[in-house]
């Protein structure tokens, strides 16, 4: 039997949302990655990080953006293991036109060889960037499909869209 776990990054707080910031007291990624994890029965791990990232949007955008550009790796809170799992959804903003750096930290740090890895990438009309190409490079041993684009401040609304997607990559249509 196939072992499934929705690991993701989510940022709540100030974010932006259909042109303006707003406060979200759940972030965007954390919705998804619940609807889809109740979807499959899959174990929820979400990746938390050393230095919390600051809850101001402008105060994180500026953040990501250095992190960026210096190729940091921020420190995880917790080390997620993900040794058991064949099935891995992942799921994370776009910042910057990629993954947060928080996430590549995490995907350096396991071995997801013979993995399946089913990124999903909430967003306000940026689409996923790079972030597919970025999480093949990182995980040169797993599957990993093509990424799911959410949009972020319609994830309430996105059940159907997360239910059929989620039942579709467990069925290895990808």
């Amino acid at each position: 039997m196939n072992k499934t776990a929705v690991v993701y990054f989510s940022h709540s707080g100030m974010n932006y949302a259909k042109g303006k910031i707003v406060k979200l007291e759940k972030g965007n990624t954390k919705i998804a990655a619940e609807k889809i994890a109740n979807e499959c029965g899959a174990v929820l791990l979400e990746l938390k990080e050393a230095e919390a990232y600051p809850e101001d949007y402008r105060e994180c955008v500026a953040r990501a953006r250095q992190e960026m550009q210096t190729d940091a790796r921020p420190v995880l809170k917790e080390t997620i293991d993900v040794s058991a799992y064949d099935n891995i959804f992942l799921g994370y903003p776009n910042w910057c036109g990629t993954m947060p750096k928080i996430v590549w930290t995490f995907l350096e740090s396991a071995d997801f060889s013979g993995k399946k890895i089913y990124p999903f990438c909430t967003n306000e009309g940026s689409g996923a960037g790079r972030s597919g190409q970025d999480i093949k490079k990182l995980c040169p041993g797993a599957i990993v499909s093509e990424v799911l684009s959410v949009c972020g401040s319609d994830v309430g609304s996105s059940d159907e869209l997360l239910q059929k997607w989620t039942r579709k990559m467990l069925a290895g249509e990808h």
